[in-house]
């Protein structure tokens, strides 16, 4: 085997999902790319998903993080969806991260329902980084 290969242990692995009908993925795959740079295992949805599809991605790939964008101003609908269907199957104990344009009112409403961070545009890279790094840890 590879030594490079044995000797990698990633940070975390995250899924990074665009739930709806927002087809803007530049910042989502930014920070996809950042995570993987930076040593977690990374698995991209793709756009327009469905909170289920997302739910049920993360829950069969067993991830430690959640990781969502949007900037279609649905988070009031979309970011509750999928935390309600990853209760329904089971990984309701997996942390979810969002980021996207979301209005600084609307925050302490999202992290209510249990969105461990929120991130918007500009957010330092190295804080989003160590928000992810945080929530790995934290994964019982």
């Amino acid at each position: 085997m590879n030594p490079t290969l044995r000797e990698f242990t990633p940070k975390g692995r995250v899924l990074i999902g665009k739930p709806g009908l927002d087809g803007h993925s530049r910042g989502a795959k930014f920070i996809a790319k950042a995570l993987a740079d930076h040593g977690f295992e990374v698995i991209y949805t793709g756009i327009r998903r469905t909170p289920r599809e997302i739910a049920v991605a993360a829950v069969q790939e067993n991830v430690d993080v959640v990781g969502l964008s949007l900037l279609s101003g649905a988070h009031h609908t979309l970011f509750p969806a999928v935390l309600a269907e990853l209760r329904a199957l089971g990984g309701g104990d997996i942390p979810v991260i969002v980021g996207g344009v979301i209005p600084s009112a609307d925050i302490p409403a999202l992290r209510a329902l249990g969105i461990r961070a929120v991130f918007t545009p500009g957010a330092p890279l190295a804080e989003v980084l160590a928000a992810f790094e945080e929530a790995c840890r934290a994964r019982p």
